[in-house]
């Protein structure tokens, strides 16, 4: 999606560097291009380590969304470590166009690229993933409305994992009552949390 020129501004030396590495998994080391979209913040390799140290557990055979893919880091990653389906929604043309070359490069037919703008896609038809990567466009107050549609839409599984990035300056986001902190850190301006979606059933 196309990032506000101010928008995303942490100190990511990946972002001028016109590709992502893949850490683990089937594609480890591999290293990936980034169509150079004004305002692109890929996730640092430094976080997305520490991500999927706490995620190891939970990636394989999951069906994973990266709601605003950018360069795809995230869901590349989860691709790798074999994620059973990933979905990379991306509204801007170039980065959209970029994703499924890097698809077609790892010669995968997990992956599915959807080009459109994330808050209109999730007003649509739902289907339940089980992790969800959200990392929007930074000072957009995009969180809380993709967060809502999210839970009342259909979109989570019941014990779906959650993962937010946001600018460290921002208030917390208002979230849905069934998402439990788990993992809280901070990197520079960055400010990135793991979430569970506990659902409990009332007694009978």
């Amino acid at each position: 999606m196309p990032r506000a020129k101010n928008s995303r501004n942490s100190p990511s030396p990946q972002g001028k560097s016109g590709f992502v590495r893949i850490i683990s998994g089937q594609w480890r080391g591999r290293k990936l291009p980034v169509r150079d979209v004004e305002g692109l913040r890929p996730t640092t390799d430094r976080v997305k380590e520490t991500i999927f140290n706490w995620l190891a557990p939970h990636v394989r055979e999951t069906r994973c969304l990266d709601l605003f893919a950018g360069s795809g880091g995230l869901g590349f990653e989860a691709l790798s470590r074999y994620a059973s389906r990933v979905t990379l929604v991306e509204r801007d043309r170039g980065a959209a166009d970029q994703l499924r070359k890097n698809i077609a490069l790892l010669g995968s037919s997990a992956a599915e690229v959807i080009e459109t703008d994330a808050v209109s896609w999730l007003q649509g038809p739902a289907r339940p993933f089980d992790l969800v990567f959200l990392d929007p466009p930074f000072r957009k107050d995009l969180l809380p409305t993709v967060c809502t549609l999210l839970e009342q839409n259909g979109w989570l599984a019941d014990e779906a994992l959650i993962y937010l990035e946001r600018e460290r300056e921002a208030e917390p986001p208002s979230l849905p009552a069934s998402w439990r902190l788990i993992k809280d850190k901070q990197a520079g301006q960055v400010c990135y949390q793991l979430y569970l979606r506990e659902i409990h059933e009332d007694a009978a």
